[in-house]
């Protein structure tokens, strides 16, 4: 009977395994417009960074620290997520994976995961589970950067980019909808992997695969302009790296992040430090966010039983008594699909009208937006130039001007020995994008037509996108 009633729940476990599955492959797909304004709405939510790093006292531990280290004795994820209820949170995210690659789920991919440490159980799974049973949606937070795995600048390899993907691919078709996917550890200065390093267009195409409606965030805020989305669905803010969206002038769909305690990770004076106040947090920091169509993720780490402390229970009580989500429709404006692929102009011989001083052609594709080709003052029509060197195909151009200054222009691209004519017009905008049929190039160039002040270009970028 007992094997009976095994092969049954087996049985019955493989359905609802394969139907969860099938849920999310046949969910309809939604527009990014319509995701990125859901997202926003949920408007405050619970990051929970609990790892191998909650063991060691320090946020990046040695990256051989043992997997034996691991071992939550008392976990209670429902603790968890009524913690953030109490806070009048709408959702929870949680590290399953952070810089020093320890797998917090029952992954095929490497043995230093949960399920080779004391505690042998899958917290991923404990997690999702219990803030769903409680009727909150679900994220989860995944880095790129792996010291453990030497999935790092100057050492990453072809199986490093499989392992990302075998990883992401579990994540998000074991673990029902996964409302959103927090990428960190690419593209940062401190990281020091690019999107070229980990293609990034491959990686973005798969998660959409897997799961069309799944929100994808990676925690680049500080390079990219604030009125640029770049290699995100979302603008992110680190706040607790300096970064800053500005209240008063984004317009933007927004992400935030901050800790409750004095770090990300758990540490041993945790219980006897005081926590950040919670009317500052929510009167300085949530409602103004929220106003500014800025999401708002507040960090609690578990301790090293898989616990909150109570300062920090005591804390989130106390904001859900203060804040209340006020259902207001977000306002932002619609950004259209985030640039993903590889920038073919970047550090290509670039050419151009006359230059101011030093402000040479150079200076516009270095990847850099805060630098600039600034046009001489003499010059009355001004041009910029990229040259491949050899053909390339090509469907997107960016103009990014450190000022709204430029009006109107002519885009060109060089096809047998022929320069022929890709837009022409007027578009006052700071980001002057386009996107248009597929062409073939050597070379692709703006002349600028009619303008305020002598013209500035902080990036000119090409793009091959895959549509």
């Amino acid at each position: 009977m007992k094997t009976k009633f095994f092969f049954i729940t087996l049985i019955s476990c493989l359905y609802l395994s394969l139907d969860i599955k099938a849920q999310i492959k046949d969910s309809e797909k939604l527009e990014l417009s319509k995701l990125q304004r859901m997202f926003v709405e949920l408007r405050f939510g619970m990051f929970i960074h609990f790892n191998i790093p909650t063991y060691e006292d320090a946020d990046w531990p040695d990256p051989e620290t043992p997997a034996s280290d691991f071992n939550p004795a008392k976990l209670d994820a429902d603790q968890w997520a009524k913690a953030a209820k109490s806070a009048n949170m709408s959702y929870g995210c949680i590290t399953t994976k952070h810089h020093s690659g320890f797998c917090i789920w029952d992954t095929k991919t490497t043995n230093y995961n949960v399920m080779h440490s004391p505690y042998k159980k899958d917290v991923v799974r404990q997690f999702v589970n219990a803030f769903r049973k409680n009727g909150l949606k679900v994220m989860l937070y995944y880095s790129i950067l792996d010291t453990h795995h030497k999935l790092r600048p100057n050492e990453i390899l072809p199986s490093h980019i499989e392992m990302v993907k075998k990883q992401l691919t579990e994540l998000l078709t074991n673990y029902g909808p996964v409302e959103a996917l927090i990428i960190d550890g690419w593209d940062a200065p401190w990281s020091r992997i690019s999107y070229d390093d980990v293609p990034f267009e491959q990686i973005y195409k798969l998660v959409k695969s897997l799961q069309p409606n799944c929100i994808l965030m990676d925690l680049n805020g500080a390079k990219y302009p604030s009125d640029g989305l770049y290699y995100t669905d979302i603008k992110t803010y680190e706040m607790g790296a300096g970064q800053r969206l500005s209240k008063e002038t984004n317009t933007m769909p927004a992400l935030a992040c901050l800790p409750l305690q004095s770090s990300w990770f758990w540490k041993t004076d945790f219980p006897s430090t005081a926590v950040k106040d919670p009317a500052t947090l929510v009167n300085e920091t949530l409602v103004p966010l929220n106003k500014a169509n800025c999401n708002f993720i507040l960090n609690v780490a578990p301790n090293r039983d898989g616990l909150f402390d109570e300062n920090a229970i005591a804390a989130l009580k106390e904001i859900g008594r203060l804040y209340h989500n006020q259902a207001e429709s977000a306002t932002f404006r619609e950004t259209g699909a985030p640039i993903i692929s590889t920038n073919l102009a970047k550090k290509q011989p670039a050419n151009s009208s006359w230059s101011d001083d030093m402000n040479i052609m150079d200076f516009a594709n270095d990847d850099n937006f805060h630098s600039s080709w600034q046009s001489n003052p003499k010059v009355k029509q001004p041009w910029y130039e990229i040259d491949f060197r050899t053909s390339q195909t090509f469907n997107t151009i960016v103009v990014f001007e450190s000022k709204a200054n430029i009006k109107r222009y002519r885009l060109e691209y060089y096809d047998n020995k022929t320069w022929k004519t890709l837009f022409e017009g007027e578009n006052l905008s700071r980001v002057k994008l386009h996107r248009f049929p597929k062409v073939h190039g050597d070379k692709v160039r703006i002349a600028i037509q009619t303008f305020d002040n002598p013209p500035s270009i902080a990036e000119f970028e090409v793009y091959n996108e895959l549509r």
